[in-house]
């Protein structure tokens, strides 16, 4: 049977610096588009046969740039909402709460017009609606792959829900911008084959 194939899109400005993004649709650096390049070798043996990526700007150069095609944009793919806590880094945020878990507490909700935040219930509920259409898929396609193309708290909680564990589960798993991570089965279970792999950056020039 094929793999489920997550990546976490590139580096952005506010990936490196450490804040919070969710609905702010920032660009790739340099670096991040070097990141996304790098993924070609890591998929180009892959049989693909369905890509769904965020809506957001950074996933889907990530797939562009990884030579992946025919792709399938999914709203439920996008980032957790972090409302209030949008482009605040979780040093920040322990001033004011020093006890603060993004896993457990979820975030600030309702203070920001159009963008209230979501619970980590809300979050695991939009992870178990595309695991619905990633199953739904896999009797059209076969054994071929199906990726996702998206970002690292969501794919952490996705991560957790496929392995039916709890949305906190997801603090376990770290995803590195520009990461490919591969979940299958073995004997009938879900499992992890394979996390958070990448080029290291000392090979990039053998791609650029």
């Amino acid at each position: 049977m094929g793999e489920l194939i997550l990546i976490r899109h590139g580096e952005t400005e506010w990936s490196r610096s450490g804040q919070h993004t969710s609905y702010t649709d920032l660009p790739l650096t340099e670096l991040g588009e070097r990141q996304a390049r790098a993924l070609v070798p890591l998929l180009e043996e892959r049989q693909i046969g369905l890509t769904l990526v965020s809506p957001y700007l950074r996933a889907r150069r990530t797939a562009e740039l990884a030579g992946l095609t025919s792709l399938r944009e999914m709203p439920d793919l996008h980032e957790w909402e972090y409302g209030a806590y949008e482009g605040v880094t979780t040093v920040e945020i322990r001033r004011t709460r020093p006890d603060w878990d993004l896993w457990t507490d979820g975030v600030a909700l309702g203070s920001v017009e159009g963008h209230p935040g979501e619970s980590p219930d809300e979050v695991g509920a939009r992870a178990d609606r595309v695991l619905a259409e990633v199953r739904a898929a896999r009797s059209r396609i076969g054994d071929d792959d199906i990726v996702l193309v998206a970002h690292s708290h969501f794919l952490r909680v996705l991560t957790a829900r496929y392995l039916n564990l709890p949305v906190t589960g997801g603090e376990l798993f770290q995803l590195a911008t520009g990461a490919v991570s591969r979940l299958g089965t073995e004997h009938n279970k879900p499992v992890i084959k394979s996390l958070n792999m990448s080029l290291p950056e000392r090979l990039f020039k053998a791609i650029d």
